[in-house]
């Protein structure tokens, strides 16, 4: 239960290569035993320098190549070179071969397994809070654009006398997952009161065969999205415009209104501004629908109503007159008896 392979073992050949390369046969020991002293004395040596890896690499038979990956070459390095030169001396001391070193730099320390256990290691010898360090590691390797990150600290965390595990995960790491790049480091602390280890599991993303593939995948997809877009909204825009049909619809929905609610009679003065207009820019669309929906259903509808519009076809000015005429008739009617006796009154 709970037993996990080692994630870059678990890729080799696949993913992650071998940090060292070269062949032996009944020397294998011997030579397996240098390359571990090689690495011993450079950790001993470059302790404060940050080096995450070392690659060694055995082109003959007297001559051995050394790759350095720190995060701070300018301490590796020294003043004009002077500390690579002690340690090129040292190794070829110690295996009395012919030692070539080269140093890389690690731009990114944060996406770096070993380099976040090793600062979370030195935070906690300095009895930082352990749930601290490990979010603040998270957080700067997620902020680093890192696609997940796992770190589990194992020990006597804050001093306890019963020793347990914590972990803070966020992301996704794939751990059977063959090619997915996912680093990984292993550090301890050593305290007071016992040695704490931290392991971090750091997931940067897939390793394909190809990567123009991904690629022209992308662009593919870049300049696939952005045409559905116009197109639903110009489908939606251009095609009210270009389907007649649509707007007659709405145009005969609220012209059986118009006639119900009988206050848009008077806007009957409106449309002659816009006919003015119209008629110039889309004549063959909008004059004869209108006016065939008008002429065919006010006709029909104000037929009981053909004495009224009578005496307001003639003169649209005589619209408000007609109103004022036909009280008129009504008051003389019943006020003529009264006018004598207001006269007779007055003249009394």
């Amino acid at each position: 239960m709970g037993q996990k392979v080692h994630p870059i073992g678990f890729r080799l050949g696949v993913v992650k290569g071998w940090q060292s390369r070269w062949y032996a046969e009944r020397d294998y020991k011997d030579v397996y035993a240098e390359d571990d002293l090689i690495r011993q004395s450079i950790n001993k040596e470059l302790f404060n320098a940050s080096v995450s890896r070392i690659e060694i690499e055995r082109a003959a038979a007297n001559q051995v190549s050394v790759t350095i990956y720190t995060a701070k070459p300018g301490i590796v390095i020294g003043k004009s070179g002077e500390k690579v030169d002690k340690l090129r001396a040292m190794l070829e001391a110690k295996t009395k071969k012919r030692v070539r070193l080269n140093i890389m730099e690690i731009r990114q320390p944060e996406l770096d397994a070993y380099l976040v256990g090793r600062s979370v290691a030195e935070q906690l010898e300095k009895r930082v809070s352990f749930r601290r360090a490990m979010k603040q590691a998270v957080q700067k390797t997620m902020r680093a654009n890192a696609k997940g990150i796992r770190i589990i600290c194992g020990g006597r965390l804050g001093g306890a006398e019963i020793a347990r595990s914590e972990k803070e995960v966020e992301g996704k790491i794939p751990l059977h997952t063959l090619r997915a790049d996912i680093d990984y480091g292993l550090a301890e602390a050593h305290t007071t009161f016992g040695v704490i280890g931290i392991k971090v599991w750091i997931y940067k993303g897939d390793i394909l065969p190809s990567k123009r593939r991904e690629a022209i995948e992308g662009q593919q997809e870049a300049a696939v999205q952005p045409p559905f877009a116009p197109r639903e909204g110009g489908d939606r825009r251009g095609g009210d415009r270009r389907r007649g049909g649509e707007r007659s619809d709405r145009g005969q929905r609220p012209q059986g209104d118009r006639p119900q609610g009988g206050d848009r009679g008077p806007r009957g003065e409106r449309p002659p501004r816009p006919q003015g207009e119209r008629p110039a820019r889309p004549q063959g669309e909008r004059t004869p629908r209108p006016q065939g929906e008008r002429s065919g259903r006010p006709q029909g509808e104000r037929t009981p109503r053909q004495p009224r519009p009578q005496a307001e076809q003639p003169a649209p000015a005589a619209e408000p007159q007609a109103p004022t005429v036909q009280p008129v008739p009504e008051v003389p009617e019943e006020t003529t008896p009264p006018t004598p006796e207001s006269g007779t009154t007055q003249s009394e």
